[in-house]
């Protein structure tokens, strides 16, 4: 099993809507994943609209892809690059420190997670 940030084993991350890499829940990472979808992040509007002027729109449905679209509140596997954009433009969204793969230290730091987590 994959470990989280902390060093335990990873948690799901979300089932509804399925999210991951590999579409099982899990926000791991592997060959094929260029974009490392490691940070588990619970969508905001406002993130949700910067992804958007990024050119990633998370909100609209695409049922051919049988992708329903994200809403605030929403847990996501986000690309670590693409949380560290939103961070440096002051509105990451929160995220859960264990269903947060380990590979995501190597871009942001562990206080700088700490700093944006989810309070359970």
């Amino acid at each position: 099993m994959p470990t989280n940030v902390l060093g335990s084993d990873l948690r799901c991350c979300c089932r509804e809507p399925l999210t991951g890499f590999y579409r099982d829940g899990y926000c791991r990472t592997g060959p094929g994943d260029t974009g490392l979808h490691t940070v588990c992040a619970q969508m905001t509007a406002e993130f949700l609209e910067f992804s958007r002027a990024q050119g990633n729109d998370l909100s609209t449905p695409h049922p051919e892809w049988a992708f329903t679209g994200l809403e605030p509140g929403d847990k996501w596997c986000l690309c670590v690059t693409r949380w560290q954009e939103a961070l440096d433009a002051g509105c990451a969204p929160p995220f859960d420190l264990l269903a947060t793969h380990t590979s995501a230290l190597e871009f942001v730091t562990l206080e700088e997670l700490k700093a944006h987590a989810l309070v359970d």
